[in-house]
């Protein structure tokens, strides 16, 4: 476009001028004006402005968050300006200033490519002519200007002498309407009006306005400072907040609030007693003023209380044959203890009406407790909530707070119902032996009533402070340690044990279930990543050790992720992993097979112990040195163990004859007994009969087999007791490559409980006197003899060439 054409056209007195749109700003004529200007097609036709004559069109747009506005998203009038100076900033941004001549409209568009050109004509306006309305007009409106100013006191002194300089109601219409701060909308609809009478009374109707809103910002001032202390200003913030809410009608009326609680009751249809304590509480909110605190407690307690799920049931379906496929998908092996739940599932169908059974899941970590009370939850299409008990010491962790207190809020059980949103979710309480007490109360007293039949369909929350029914919800429990749960909580609970998983259970496991878990999470797929079933082994055997599975999950997690970095590198590598290749990626192998010694010796015997993480081997020496008759026990041993000791040398003594040993040993020589790894405490009566025939090895120099292990308390008549932990004792002899295990006699029975598996791999031995351990366990009999001879270190030589005994054993 030349410059010609941008100057007058022969019809009319229209102009070819480039157009600035302003985001929020209204310029009017005789107005003075700088801002800043950053959109590039406002730059473009400020520089075409520049290049001719230096005039521009000035309009405002009607939407301020459109950054590339058109015609027909402009105002139509605005006002043809003179630029008087343009800086450019150093960030592509332009200062502009500039000085509007007159009104003008856009008649039509030429282009908005690469800037806004359009037509502009001059707006016909009507002239002004004075009279005494007019000059009434004039007045009134610089009154109202003055009046103005006494509530928005940030007019500079310039534009007040402007205002009462101006004759023209045109003149003094614009005048105003250029310095005061209101609404562009309204300022545009002064720049369209062409008549100056006119212009000048919509001018008085927005001041009017304008003072009225000054007034009641100035009325709620006045009226938060008179409640506020000067020095609280944020206080005071929240103060102007509320007056500015109650003069706009906007704040929250009690009486609604508590009128919207009552419908939301009415419509739950509690029982009686609940129904009326609430509507009780909406009474109380009707009555209190806004913003008192304890209105804001009332609040959160209806809202609490109304989330619960007080009449909403999901609907339970028991599919036994859905139940077996959910729990053989999710878990290999534990054949006893899905047979159990199926059992309890096949109850509740048949009796449904039955409520209160409490399971509880027993076993080492890593076995699946959670999980398996997850499969539950889904094979009877119910919701599944976990609440962790671990570590919990206080009973208002479970009871909740009274609602009077500061921060108060319901219980673990009663949150975790809410959570669930219907009254018969599975409720799993994690951790229920990891519970403790202090000064604060003891949480385990506050289950009772939760895990009890008779008393939870009634269970009373200290927070909500009524009845509600637990009486539909499937509690199920989990334990690593059964015997450290308080007795009247152990009562209310049907126990299912989970033992340790045998090496064959683990593989299955590893390779169905955790390495395709493991490839998912970490973006390998079988094709680029195969581990050979021997490196599987490996990695059972030489780099964990364990009941459950969590370590091997955490082996196999790390080969897949050094796997992953190979891959990164070289996209089209194929990783085989084969039992050679497991020590380059993780190291040598952290566990050997020596928890057995491969030859029999003196002195060393191999015990069985139970932890909470399963069964482990507890290996026991005797040491027999020439002294004063002096017993060492060490080891990190308890009390039990200790006197175990003490109890198994004095029915050794009771026996001395008939094993060759002198009947004063005890006052000739030192008798030293170890529990290797001595920085993990020990201790229990079950190590009884292993102390008893180490002892025996050592005072007789006769060694033990290497093969066999034991249980079993002693007494001092060489009486075999029962012990616990058989399972978990069996599978560690058996993991650890025992090929006989003497237990006691009255622990028969419990080897219907032992995993087949074991039973196809170790002999069991019943005993029941010390005589039968010592003959089973000793690779030969001491020989009785009267007037033993010491060597000089002091230790009971044996005659050699007796036979090994063979142990017998009991059908499998």
């Amino acid at each position: 476009m030349n410059t010609t054409e941008m100057k007058k056209t022969k019809e009319d007195k229209s102009m070819l001028l480039p157009v600035l749109a302003l985001r929020g700003l209204v310029v009017f004529p005789g107005m003075m004006l700088q801002f800043d200007v950053g959109r590039k097609k406002s730059i473009l036709a400020l520089s075409k402005a520049m290049e001719d004559d230096q005039l521009i069109f000035l309009v405002t747009q009607r939407d301020l968050s459109d950054n590339e506005p058109r015609q027909e998203q402009l105002y139509q009038t605005g006002v043809v300006a003179r630029i008087k100076q343009l800086v450019r900033h150093p960030e592509d941004g332009v200062r502009l200033f500039v000085e509007g001549l007159y009104r003008a409209e856009m008649t039509d568009e030429m282009h908005d490519d690469p800037f806004l050109l359009a037509k502009v004509t001059p707006c016909k306006l009507i002239a002004y002519r004075k009279t005494q309305r007019g000059e009434a007009l004039i007045r009134y409106t610089q009154n109202l200007f003055e009046e103005y100013l006494q509530n928005y006191s940030r007019i500079p002194p310039d534009i007040i002498v402007g205002v009462v300089q101006k004759k023209d109601c045109g003149e003094l219409a614009d005048y105003i309407a250029s310095n005061i701060m209101f609404d562009f909308e309204k300022k545009q609809m002064i720049l369209e009006e062409p008549s100056p009478v006119k212009r000048l009374n919509k001018l008085v109707d927005i001041l009017k306005n304008e003072i009225q809103v000054l007034e009641i910002e100035n009325q709620i001032s006045e009226k938060a400072k008179e409640q506020i202390d000067q020095n609280q200003r944020e206080y005071y913030l929240r103060e102007q907040m509320k007056a500015i809410a109650y003069e706009l009608g906007e704040d929250d009326n009690p009486q609604e609030e508590a009128d919207t609680f009552r419908e939301r009751i009415a419509k739950l249809c509690l029982p009686e007693l609940q129904e009326k304590k609430l509507l009780k509480e909406c009474d109380r909110l009707a009555k209190l003023p806004f913003g008192s605190h304890e209105s804001s407690v009332i609040l959160g307690y209806l809202e609490t209380c109304l989330d619960l799920p007080w009449n909403t049931l999901s609907e339970e379906s028991i599919n036994l044959d859905k139940a077996r496929k959910i729990l053989d998908r999710e878990h290999y092996g534990l054949k006893k203890v899905k047979e159990r739940i199926l059992e309890v599932l096949a109850v509740r169908k048949l009796a449904p009406e039955i409520k209160g059974q409490i399971i509880c899941l027993v076993g080492p970590p890593g076995v699946g407790k959670t999980s398996i009370a997850r499969s539950i939850a889904e094979a009877l299409g119910r919701k599944y909530v976990r609440v962790s008990l671990g570590g919990v010491r206080d009973e208002s962790d479970i009871v909740g707070h009274r609602k009077t207190y500061v921060g108060s809020m319901p219980g673990r059980i009663i949150a975790a119902m809410k959570q669930a949103g219907t009254r018969n979710p599975l409720l799993l309480l994690d951790e229920i032996d990891k519970l403790s007490h202090d000064f604060r109360g003891d949480p385990a007293s506050a289950l009772l009533e939760v895990l009890d039949a008779e008393q939870n369909m009634a269970f009373h929350d200290h927070y909500i402070d009524m009845p509600f029914d637990l009486s539909d919800v499937l509690f199920i429990t989990t334990a690593n340690d059964f015997s450290a749960i308080p007795e009247p909580l152990a009562d209310r609970m049907d126990v299912i044990t989970l033992g340790s998983y045998t090496h064959e259970e683990k593989f299955h496991i590893a390779t169905k279930h955790l390495i395709p878990k493991q490839y998912k999470k970490h973006g390998i797929t079988p094709k680029m990543v195969r581990i050979q079933p021997a490196a599987v082994h490996a990695l059972i055997d030489g780099y964990t050790r364990e009941a459950g599975v969590r370590n091997l999950e955490r082996q196999i997690a790390s080969l897949c992720r050094k796997c992953a970095a190979k891959l990164v590198e070289d996209p089209e590598t194929r990783i085989t992993i084969t039992q050679k290749s497991l020590e380059p990626l993780l190291g040598p192998a952290r566990f050997k097979n020596d928890d057995l010694h491969k030859t029999d010796e003196i002195g060393l015997v191999n015990g069985l112990a139970w932890t909470s993480v399963g069964g482990e081997i507890l290996p026991i020496e005797v040491a027999v040195m020439e002294g004063t008759g002096k017993i060492e026990l060490t080891g990190s041993l308890g009390d039990v163990m200790k006197e175990s000791a003490r109890t198994a040398i004095s029915c050794i003594r009771t026996r001395a004859s008939s094993l060759g040993i002198e009947h004063d040993f005890h006052t000739k020589y030192d008798i030293h007994i170890h529990a290797p790894e001595g920085a993990i405490p020990k201790d229990g009566p079950s190590a009884g009969t292993a102390m008893a025939t180490a002892i025996t090895s050592a005072l007789c120099r006769v060694p033990v087999r290497h093969d066999v292990a034991m249980t079993g308390e002693i007494t001092l008549l060489g009486r075999v007791l029962p012990i616990g932990g058989l399972k978990e004792k069996t599978m560690a002899a058996y993991r650890a490559g025992v090929k006989t295990v003497i237990i006691p006699s009255d622990n028969v029975p419990d080897l219907a409980e032992i995993d087949s598996v074991v039973k196809d791999s170790v002999t069991f031995l019943p005993v029941q006197k010390v005589d039968q351990v010592l003959e089973a366990a000793l690779v030969r009999t001491p020989e009785t003899k009267a007037g033993v001879v010491h060597n000089s270190t002091g230790v009971l030589p044996v005659p050699a060439g007796q036979p090994a005994t063979t142990a017998p054993s009991i059908p499998q």
